[in-house]
């Protein structure tokens, strides 16, 4: 298997290729794209075959949290149950480079679950080309940052990314340096939100 190579305009993205890559993880493929925060392995919903390759390209072990990355609120609203005070929170904080830990409803994966707790990782992600892939697949990407086994930083040169990942991923979106700080993570399951990674939003409305 050789990866697809994308060249898309990060603020202007071309419709044909937004499709091609949609078209992708439609049919079960893994596609990393650019984000408002750092570039993300993405696959469909519903694909556990696809979560797995992104499991064995991160080895990550079964309590990795993948995120839902979704349109809007209205979407957010079918996989997590979300209280009028969480309602006020998203809506100040979305979109942009946050990931919110909600509990899940019924609808939501088992697969997608914290087994302990039954929350699921909800993003909505300020950046045209994953809100464009979004609203083309018309349901949410299940996503996971694109950091390497033992490495401290993700990958974020669209070439490098190609050379490395050539053979694991079936597309390679790249939509130019989009950084290297991962989303700040807030738990916002318990009865006080928690800060559960600093990364790139500013977390001091929940400290």
């Amino acid at each position: 298997m050789t990866s697809l190579y994308y060249e898309i305009h990060p603020r202007d993205p071309q419709p044909r290729l937004i499709r091609q890559a949609a078209g992708i993880m439609r049919e079960g493929g893994i596609v990393v794209y650019p984000t408002d925060s750092c570039y993300a392995l993405g696959c469909h919903i519903g694909d556990k075959t696809a979560m797995e390759r992104i499991s064995r390209i991160r080895q990550t072990d079964k309590h990795h949290h993948f995120t839902l990355v979704c349109r809007d609120l209205s979407e957010i609203a079918k996989y997590a149950r979300v209280s009028n005070q969480q309602y006020r929170t998203l809506k100040a904080f979305t979109p942009g480079p946050y990931t919110f830990i909600l509990d899940a409803t019924r609808e939501t994966p088992k697969r997608l679950q914290n087994p302990k707790r039954s929350t699921i990782g909800i993003r909505v992600p300020d950046h045209p080309v994953p809100l464009l892939l979004l609203a083309e697949l018309g349901e949410p990407i299940m996503s996971s940052t694109l950091l390497m086994p033992g490495e401290d930083l993700p990958l974020t040169d669209g070439r490098e990314i190609q050379e490395r990942l050539y053979h694991s991923v079936d597309a390679v979106i790249d939509g130019g340096n989009c950084g290297l700080e991962p989303t700040s993570v807030i738990d916002l399951a318990g009865p006080v939100p928690v800060v559960i990674r600093r990364g790139k939003g500013d977390v001091s409305a929940f400290e």
